[in-house]
C-alpha cells in the first residue's frame, strides 16, 4: 500500500513525518532522507500494531485531500509503499514433504517442548534466518 506523508522542518527542529490516515503515527530524523527512510518503519510497526489489536487499517485517501488541511502547509508529500502482507499474523496453510524418520523426530520434540509441530517448525525456521541474516 502507498501511505501518503507529509514531511516538515521548522528552523530549530528536525525533520517531522505525519501520516495522516494513521492518526498516532509520526517520525522525524536529522535530514529529510532518514525522516523519509523512518517513516517507513514508522507506519510498517504501526499498522502491525492495528493488525494485532484486531483494528481494521483505514482506507487510504489521495494526497490531493490532505493538501487542503492547513495543518500540513509548507510540508514535502510524498508516498511510502508499505507490504502490509508481510505484516498479518493470518496463517497460511502450506504443503511440505519430509521423510516419516524426520516428521517423527520433529514430533517428538515439539512434544517434549510442548508446542504444536507447526510452532516448533516456525521457530526453528525463524531461528534459522535470523542466525543466516546476522553472519
Amino acid at each position: 500500500m502507498q501511505f501518503p506523508i507529509v514531511i516538515h522542518k521548522d528552523e530549530t527542529s528536525s525533520y517531522g513525518v505525519t501520516v495522516p490516515d494513521l492518526p498516532g503515527c509520526f517520525s522525524g530524523g536529522d535530514s529529510f532522507e532518514d525522516a523519509a527512510s523512518s517513516a517507513h518503519e514508522a507506519v510498517a510497526c504501526h499498522i502491525e500494531g492495528l493488525l494485532m489489536d484486531g483494528e481494521s487499517i483505514r482506507e487510504l485517501r489521495p494526497i490531493e485531500l490532505h493538501q487542503g488541511n492547513r495543518d500540513f502547509d509548507n510540508g514535502v508529500w510524498a508516498l511510502i509503499d508499505v507490504d502490509i502482507s508481510k505484516l498479518s499474523s493470518k496463517t497460511v496453510r502450506v504443503n511440505i514433504t519430509i521423510p516419516s524418520r524426520v516428521l517423527a523426530i520433529i514430533d517428538e520434540a515439539a512434544a517434549r517442548e510442548r508446542e504444536s509441530r507447526s510452532g516448533l517448525l516456525m521457530r526453528a525456521a525463524l531461528q534459522f534466518v535470523d542466525k543466516q541474516t546476522t553472519l
